[in-house]
């Protein structure tokens, strides 16, 4: 048997994960998934990373999305190891695929990311960068409505969550969001590269926030 190339693992991945989840309503389908595999690439142009490890790892991050999968965040670096054990990748790359897949996701805002590699360190910051601006405005109504959470509601304040459990339980509204997660990561961001992104994208959501309770109190009429 041909060992196949690392060209058409990445082709043979995208397909994948593209009939996987397209089609997903929540914000978490393929197009996410292709946008930050895009920025992930064009991160790792200024970066001296293993494109291969980050492009995989980038496909494969939200694959089974514990949020979908009643919280269990082990199914999805199961599901991507067993795929990369098909295609004959080596071992050692699997690992640290899985590694990044388990370590990519926001887990609570006092919750310190483990992601200890620049391949690791490039598909979070992409991850990030596609939860923040008019993207991340976007899908996060998307999965707010998903989950029939109010838009808003000035009673509930939102939370600093300490652990991954707590976040996993979160019950908020979508506003409530920007400040549990959105507004953080502009800081959170492991690249230089994607600091610069995110500082835009950043100022639209403030921007947006200003404009949202500006019509909430009715102060344009």
């Amino acid at each position: 048997m041909s060992m196949k190339s690392n060209e058409e693992i990445i082709l043979k991945t995208q397909a994948y994960v593209k009939e996987k989840l397209e089609g997903e309503g929540s914000g978490h389908d393929w197009w996410h998934v292709y946008r930050v595999w895009k920025n992930a690439k064009n991160i790792a142009k200024y970066e001296k990373a293993d494109l291969f490890t980050v492009e995989l790892a980038a496909l494969l991050h939200d694959i089974a999305d514990w949020k979908f999968c009643d919280g269990d965040d082990s199914i999805g670096p199961k599901i991507a190891s067993e795929w990369l054990n098909n295609q004959n990748v080596d071992k050692e790359t699997i690992k640290h695929i899985v590694e990044i897949i388990k370590d990519v996701s926001f887990k609570g805002a006092r919750v310190k990311s483990q992601i200890n590699t620049i391949e690791g360190m490039i598909v979070q910051d992409a991850d990030r960068i596609d939860a923040i601006g008019a993207i991340g405005i976007a899908r996060t109504f998307a999965y707010g409505g998903y989950k029939g959470r109010e838009i808003y509601n000035p009673n509930i304040e939102p939370q600093n969550h300490e652990t991954f459990e707590q976040y996993k339980k979160s019950e908020g509204t979508t506003i409530n969001h920007f400040y549990e997660k959105l507004l953080l990561l502009k800081n959170l961001m492991n690249t230089d590269t994607a600091k610069k992104i995110a500082e835009q994208r950043h100022k639209f959501m403030e921007e947006f926030l200003e404009v949202f309770y500006t019509e909430w109190d009715g102060e344009n009429l």
